[in-house]
This record gives C-alpha cells, sequence and structure tokens, in this order.
C-alpha cells in the first residue's frame, strides 16, 4: 500500500501542471500527500480494525478537510446519512489497493472492492476500476507474470490493454473517470521496469497525475516487491503518525517486506 500512496506523493505536483516526459525531479520538495492517501488509508483502517467503509472514509476525511475531494464526494464526507452517487470516477480505484493486500482469493478481492466502491461509486464502471486495481494487486504478490495479469484484466474487465504509452500519450489529458485512466494507469505499469520507472511513466502521460500514479504505484508494489530505500524515507517523512501507524499496521498484518 506504500506504492500506492508514494504515487500519490509523487504525483501531487504535477495534478494542475500536466508534463509529457519521464525526465523529472521526482523526489521534489513541494510532494505532499492528497485525498488519494488519505481514503486509501480509510479503506485499509475500515478492513483491518473492522470498521464500516463509510464511517472509516467519513471520519478520515472529516480528519483531512483539505486533501483535494471531488465536488460530489465533499458533499458526501459530511453527509449524515451519506448514499452513494452513481459516480464512476477513478475515486474508487485509487483507494481499493489495501483490499487486494488483505484477501487471498480473486473472488473474495471482487466482491469486497464492490464493497469499497459501492458506498460512493456504484456505477458499474466505478466499481469495475476498483475491483480491476484490487485483483492486479492481489495478482502482482501471487507472482504472476505481467502477460497473466494483463490478460486476466482484459478478460474480467473488457479494458483495452494493448496500447503503447507512445501511444496513449500525445493526445491524453486529464481525465478523472475509471474508463479514462484506470486502463492508462494499469499500462503505465505494464511498461515499466520497476518501481520508480513505473510512476515515472504513470506521470508523463499529462493526465490525472496523482491518482493514475497512486494506482500504477500499486499495482507496481505488489508485483516488483520493493520499493527503494530513498523514496520510502522521502515519502515517509510527509506523512502523519496517524497514517504511519495504519502503514505498519498493513506491513504488519501481511508481513510486507520491500526492503
Amino acid at each position: 500500500m506504500l506504492g500506492a500512496i508514494a504515487g500519490d506523493v509523487f504525483g501531487s505536483v504535477y495534478e494542475f501542471d500536466p508534463i509529457k516526459t519521464k525526465d523529472f525531479e521526482l523526489l521534489n520538495p513541494e510532494c505532499f500527500f492528497t485525498d488519494d492517501t488519505v481514503m486509501t488509508i480509510a479503506v485499509a483502517d475500515s478492513l483491518m480494525n473492522g470498521l464500516d467503509y463509510v464511517e472509516s472514509l467519513q471520519t478520515w476525511a472529516q480528519k483531512y478537510p483539505g486533501a483535494g475531494y471531488g465536488g460530489w464526494f465533499s458533499k458526501w464526507i459530511n453527509e449524515v446519512y451519506p448514499e452513494p452517487y452513481n459516480s464512476f470516477g477513478n475515486g474508487s480505484a485509487m483507494r481499493c489497493s489495501s483490499v487486494g493486500w488483505l484477501f487471498d482469493d480473486e473472488i473474495t478481492v471482487l466482491k469486497e472492492a464492490e464493497k469499497s466502491a459501492e458506498i460512493t461509486h456504484n456505477h458499474p464502471e466505478g466499481i469495475k476500476g476498483a475491483q480491476a486495481v484490487a485483483l492486479g494487486v492481489l495478482l502482482g504478490r501471487k507472482g504472476c507474470s505481467k502477460n497473466e495479469i494483463k490478460e486476466k484484466l482484459e478478460t474480467y474487465f473488457d479494458y483495452d490493454l494493448s496500447q503503447k504509452l507512445e501511444q496513449i500519450r500525445p493526445e491524453y489529458g486529464f481525465d478523472e473517470t475509471c474508463q479514462g485512466s484506470v486502463p492508462e494507469a494499469i499500462i503505465a505499469f505494464l511498461e515499466s521496469a520497476d518501481f520508480e520507472d513505473a510512476v515515472r511513466n504513470a506521470i508523463s502521460l499529462g493526465g490525472d497525475a496523482d491518482t493514475q500514479a497512486c494506482i500504477t504505484g500499486a499495482l507496481a508494489e505488489a508485483f516488483y516487491k520493493h520499493i527503494p530505500d530513498e523514496i520510502e524515507d522521502f515519502v515517509y517523512k510527509r506523512l502523519t503518525p496517524e497514517i504511519e501507524a495504519v502503514l505498519e499496521q498493513l506491513r504488519l498484518r501481511t508481513r510486507i517486506d520491500i526492503s
């Protein structure tokens, strides 16, 4: 899950200042965590500590009200009786990486990813985006090859993952829908050589940089099982103690060793 948060942190400075190159300063001192990190933590906290998804997401969002939530979600955060709003935004996909770490079979992961999404993103595309990311994490950590991951995600979700980044990048722009950003984030992972390269790929698309790098980073961590110490140290310095505590709980729970 640190991979998702690292992607968010590195993409934060490019969300509204897009770039179309992989040649940029990754450890930019201006980097910060956004709502993607907060919601990723909220889902993990819910799963590990038996909290209702709605309760956990609202609680964490209220702790960090300025993290950059979307318009509809900003209203949902403070509602007494919150209801899903048929969203197909990529918020459902960026927050669910812990599902792929905490459950060990495909059927359960798909069901739990749907549960994590449908409290807000109950549109079929919103649910599909979350399921694709959670399943991709599961497959990566289980040792599947990139071809196996690609084929399964294409089969399950009817995503076209055959394009190359060089084909996508020139005309690609900001797109916060699941259907318009999740496949591209997956491709950024599939074309990568290591964790850092994956995050650079995602940001270089010039789209919704923090969220796409969050998704790509989640997949890359699970597959490569290694995040460089320099990156880990940089990211941790930008987190709060309570966010670090949930990360540590997940690491102990799943015995994640990314050294």
